[in-house]
């Protein structure tokens, strides 16, 4: 009886102190947004920092309640939140340096930066727990992963029309749309200069927005509601399965914490590499050199396009760095390829290096395992690699004696080729002049902005799958065969279908935004106007310099058509018609004449 009288005590009062910290750690994130966003007078400052202060000590109370509440119940609930101590930590050392101000080699963590940064992720780390709680709103994975990104534009909006995130003139309402839109749904198109528009706080507020929009904010808040909650539930595990379009409802939790993780590691490794290739010249100090890398890294791995630097890669500075533009090309590949053929592909080396290591020094035979690479990771990396080669070779042919001309070398002709056929694919920057482009390589580069990346990437379009699937069946046709073969597996006939319904509506989305632009942008010319739907469709971020150009009717079709490429047309459409009865029976069949 005792037991049941403190396990309900513990339940009432943490799930009080859980909504007490929700709602103080929001309305203090909104208060330091609004306080950073606005410019204020010394006085008013001066007091908003003792007021953050003092409501940062309030959170360090409740963080601390809560987790002596967890330690002394941890052996009945069965689980013990180590994220939640090392954030209380964190809450405990920042007090600790404000009051112990004395000790020079800490005296740097005193800086209200941060009680900001703790402030959000405490905020970030209760949303994400909340965010487990919405499949009992509605059970339509769908329909809340469109939701999540129409918020998130929403959310994104609100920030950018704050007056600190501009140097001069604050954006207008439709601007703000529009940027909020291509950030979330990784496009880079922008109607502003981001380098002479944007404030350091409006680029970071900008990479943020990127950076949720690649991952998917319900992607984003899983991996944080799962890491400080304890666990998922069983609908978790039903919704996320959706989601993220994992076969086992097992591999859920293992899934979800690779996309983040894996994400992270190749975004922190291109920073690297970036920032060692960059030049210093380029900076006026450290820390800018340092945001230069982070932003570009994320905004490749992301393939949102996006760049601080006036011009972007056709900066003089930027134009030649070969080993720069390498590897931003990585990235580029790496986040269109799919976190499914990342994992499959490092399952594949971690096998064959056991393998190998144990042949060597314990002689024992090889152990074979069949499939370790998916069927779909197989098409994709065979397709991926297919486009790659033929854009890289058509690419160095037609541009030869046009855009490549004014590199100096065959390395750099090579390598501004090889990136021209890699940024199409939803990456969106461009070491060359696209209005220099020759005829060929511009139709070429229409198709290859169309494909787009592959599926369960940070990239859009019809994507690799799609169009490998469609065209197997294309030869299947032609050779007389009923069905599509391939790596001795049959594709079922809904795939067949999918692929086509996917291919039919991206058509119908492009040919009617085109028709709607020629309407209300019609001056800015037919090529202009459908270079830029193709981008903005397949969320690449490439133009032909028109997008300022637009009327605020052109902005808000781009804004649609961007938001379609990056949700899919069909993914759309299946989140908002409720789903119909299954017929017991069915029709003769009749053959069309085609």
């Amino acid at each position: 009886m005792q037991f049941f009288r403190w396990r309900t005590f513990y339940k009432e009062y943490n799930r009080k102190i859980d909504h007490f910290i929700l709602y103080v750690s929001l309305l203090s994130s909104i208060a330091i947004i609004f306080n950073t966003g606005y410019d204020t007078q010394a006085f008013t400052q001066q007091a908003f920092q003792k007021g953050i202060f003092l409501i940062f000590q309030l959170l360090t109370s409740l963080l601390s309640v809560r987790n002596i509440l967890l330690l002394t119940h941890y052996r009945k609930e069965g689980k013990m939140k180590f994220a939640e101590i090392f954030l209380l930590f964190y809450y405990l050392f920042v007090v600790f340096v404000h009051y112990a101000g004395y000790f020079k080699e800490i005296s740097e963590f005193q800086r209200e930066e941060w009680i900001y940064i703790g402030i959000f992720a405490l905020f970030l780390i209760e949303i994400s727990k909340q965010s487990l709680f919405f499949d009992k709103l509605f059970f339509n994975p769908t329909l809340l992963f469109v939701l999540s990104f129409i918020l998130l534009i929403f959310i994104g909006t609100i920030l950018l029309l704050l007056p600190n995130i501009t140097k001069d003139i604050p954006l207008t309402l439709v601007d703000a749309l529009f940027m909020a839109t291509s950030a979330v749904c990784i496009t880079g198109l922008s109607s502003v200069d981001i380098a002479g528009t944007f404030t350091p706080f409006g680029q970071t507020i900008l990479i943020i927005l990127v950076q949720i929009g690649g991952l998917g904010i319900m992607t984003f808040t899983g991996f944080f509601g799962y890491f400080f909650s304890g666990g998922f539930s069983y609908r978790n595990q039903l919704m996320y399965t959706e989601i993220l379009s994992e076969n086992k409802l097992a591999s859920v939790i293992k899934s979800l914490l690779k996309i983040v993780l894996v994400t992270f590691f190749f975004e922190a490794i291109g920073a690297v590499l970036i920032f060692l290739n960059s030049d210093s010249t380029l900076f006026t100090s450290f820390s800018d050199r340092v945001s230069f890398a982070i932003f570009h890294a994320i905004s490749s791995f992301c393939n949102a396009g996006f760049s601080t630097v006036p011009d972007g890669l056709l900066h003089p500075t930027l134009q030649n760095n070969f080993p720069l533009q390498l590897t931003m090309a990585s990235l580029f590949i790496l986040g269109g390829l799919g976190f499914g053929i990342v994992f499959n592909f490092y399952a594949l080396i971690k096998r064959w290096t056991i393998n190998i290591y144990k042949r060597v020094f314990f002689h024992k035979p090889f152990v074979y395992k069949a499939w370790v690479v998916s069927f779909n990771s197989r098409i994709i990396a065979i397709t991926t690699l297919f486009l790659l080669v033929i854009g890289t070779i058509s690419f160095f042919v037609f541009e030869y004696y046009y855009t490549l001309d004014t590199k100096n070398s065959f390395w750099g002709k090579l390598t501004t080729a090889f990136f021209l056929s890699a940024t199409p694919r939803s990456a969106g920057l461009s070491p060359v002049n696209l209005n220099d482009l020759a005829s060929p390589s511009f139709v070429l580069m229409l198709f290859l902005m169309w494909v787009g990346a592959s599926p369960g990437s940070t990239g859009g379009g019809i994507k690799t799958t799609t169009f490998a699937i469609a065209t197997l069946n294309i030869v299947s046709l032609v050779r007389g065969k009923d069905r599509v073969e391939i790596f001795r597996r049959q594709v079922s006939a809904d795939s067949i279908q999918r692929a086509f319904a996917v291919i039919a509506l991206s058509v119908a989305a492009l040919s009617l935004s085109l028709l709607i632009l020629t309407i209300t942008d019609g001056a800015l010319g037919l090529k202009n106007l459908m270079f830029e739907c193709v981008s903005a469709y397949g969320t690449v971020g490439l133009s032909l310099g028109i997008t300022a150009k637009l009327s605020s009717a052109g902005k808000m079709v781009l804004a649609c058509i961007m938001f379609i490429g990056r949700i899919g047309a069909l993914t759309l459409l299946v989140g908002l018609i409720s789903n119909t009865k299954m017929k017991t029976y069915s029709y003769p069949q009749e053959k069309v004449l085609f």
